[in-house]
């Protein structure tokens, strides 16, 4: 095998196959994304539609309040951090959903649309400012810039809440390198029974790539709870 692979090294013949680099990588993904649904499936979950011939993105909804009920989390006192906040659908979903005066919600977006392209869209593509999302809820507060520049100064301050509190990490970011960077930030505070949802989780070179990797290589236990849109959304908590 050592021979081979110094003579592939050498040789370079496996270069014929560069065009179809992206494609056998979809593959993979999709192929181990198919395995980890197949599992999955056969266990019991608050909510499961799959298999759904048509998605209903507002369904969303169901699987917010499905998780909800079973934590308890509209009176819970938590923090929630926001990855990808585009127009604030799901933030203000949370920020009404959770009544208690203590919580506090963080929202982190570049507000100028994805900072590269993913799939369909094109980089600035899903675009909304910060005054199109602002809030007169004093527990609302809103990070504007990429997550690699605003995430370690707010984890820097923000210490303390991280650790005393529980958590709802909202991650729906769409990319892959946005979702493993803030995964990889956000592990030496995460607590069991501590909830992430991912928005698009079912994109299997982005999301679910991102969670395969860092559930890999961090050794984190994260148990499914709910789906929807054929894992498309995607709750799991903290074990």
């Amino acid at each position: 095998i050592k021979l081979l692979k110094d003579f592939l090294l050498w040789s370079g013949i496996l270069r014929i196959f560069s065009p179809f680099n992206h494609f056998f990588f979809f593959i993979r993904n999709f192929n181990l994304l198919r395995q980890w649904i197949a599992r999955t499936n056969k266990t019991p979950l608050l909510i499961n539609d799959f298999y759904s011939w048509k998605r209903d993105y507002p369904k969303r909804y169901k699987l917010y309040e499905a998780v909800a009920a079973e934590y308890q989390l509209d009176k819970k006192e938590l923090i929630y951090l926001e990855f990808g906040v585009a127009s604030g659908s799901s933030f203000f979903w949370w920020l009404k959903k959770n009544t208690h005066a203590n919580s506090v919600f963080y929202g982190f977006d570049t507000f100028e649309g994805l900072p590269e392209h993913w799939g369909g869209f094109k980089k600035g593509a899903m675009a909304f400012s910060l005054g199109e999302v602002s809030s007169d809820d004093p527990r609302a507060r809103f990070e504007k810039g990429i997550f690699q520049d605003t995430l370690n100064p707010f984890l820097e301050d923000n210490k303390e809440l991280l650790y005393s509190k529980p958590k709802l990490i909202h991650l729906d970011a769409d990319l892959f390198s946005s979702t493993i960077f803030v995964l990889s930030k956000l592990y030496p505070y995460l607590r069991r029974g501590d909830i992430l949802f991912f928005d698009e989780f079912n994109v299997a070179s982005h999301e679910f790539l991102a969670y395969r990797i860092f559930t890999e290589s961090f050794y984190v236990k994260l148990r499914a709870v709910g789906a929807v849109n054929n894992f498309y959304q995607t709750a799991f908590e903290v074990l």
